[in-house]
């Protein structure tokens, strides 16, 4: 058995927006040289870092974080400064204001500094502070919980979120850590999984088919809002076939079962 490394918190968004007959999903395929999920579409998202434990002892930089513990904060904060790395995509308001900062401040916060952000060069803090700024915490339902499998070589322990897409922030891949994006259907998006048009991980695939299911973005949100989210961390084991993955039934996810396919 190999040995089991400690799991790095991390946080994942699924933007949401209303389109003709369902709801559609900001996506992105991670860079092939990229060492985890290499090709694969997924959510935005990645690690809980320090400078966003630096934001949460800063409350002035955020909103709608009341009754949040630190560790809450953590994740929501990493989860909208990761979304606007890889995205542009800008979960936050100006101080003092109810409504989301518009598309055209976003995009030109996002032409001045996310370079900048992305290369380590300036923190996601300062860019706050500096364009008076806080983030919109509250935007975000929590909709599910996954710890990577023991045994893993890279472990994470994962929080995904629900948030609507502000108006008109269409959202952009950042050519770095991601090569393409696209707006699609849950439904679309398991059946590229399905017919290999996409790669899909397994916890992105449980939680798109369980989008799939509502049938508009205010719906979506009312769903995940009356959730109680049971924490899943798989327990694979090998058969004949592939591998197999157990999952708590009560995770809300059809099934506790899962075949996953060949091993490799």
């Amino acid at each position: 058995m190999p040995e089991t490394s400690a799991s790095r918190p991390a946080s994942t968004i699924l933007l949401l927006r209303d389109a003709a007959k369902e709801v559609e999903v900001f996506m992105m395929v991670r860079h092939h040289q990229i060492e985890f999920n290499s090709g694969a579409l997924v959510f935005p998202g990645g690690s809980v870092d320090a400078g966003d434990q630096e934001i949460v002892k800063r409350s002035d930089l955020y909103s709608g974080g009341e009754g949040l513990s630190e560790s809450d904060r953590g994740f929501r904060i990493a989860a909208i400064r990761e979304t606007f790395e890889e995205s542009g995509i800008l979960l936050a308001r100006s101080k003092g204001s109810n409504t989301p900062v518009d598309a055209r401040r976003a995009g030109e916060i996002a032409d001045a500094h996310r370079v900048a952000l992305n290369e380590h060069k300036i923190s996601f803090m300062s860019i706050l502070a500096d364009n008076g700024l806080q983030l919109a915490l509250d935007t975000l339902v929590p909709y599910a919980h996954w710890i990577t499998p023991e045994g893993m070589p890279k472990r994470f322990d994962t929080w995904f979120f629900l948030a609507a897409a502000p108006p008109d922030q269409l959202g952009a891949h950042d050519g770095r850590e991601s090569t393409d994006s696209i707006w699609v259907s849950a439904r679309e998006a398991v059946e590229g999984g399905e017919s290999g048009r996409f790669k899909l991980p397994f916890p992105t695939t449980r939680n798109l088919i369980r989008l799939a299911k509502q049938g508009s973005v205010s719906a979506a949100l009312d769903h995940a809002k009356g959730m109680s989210i049971v924490t899943v961390m798989p327990v694979m084991t090998k058969t004949e076939s592939g591998r197999q993955l157990r999952i708590p039934r009560e995770a809300g996810y059809d099934g506790e079962v899962f075949e996953v396919g060949a091993v490799g």
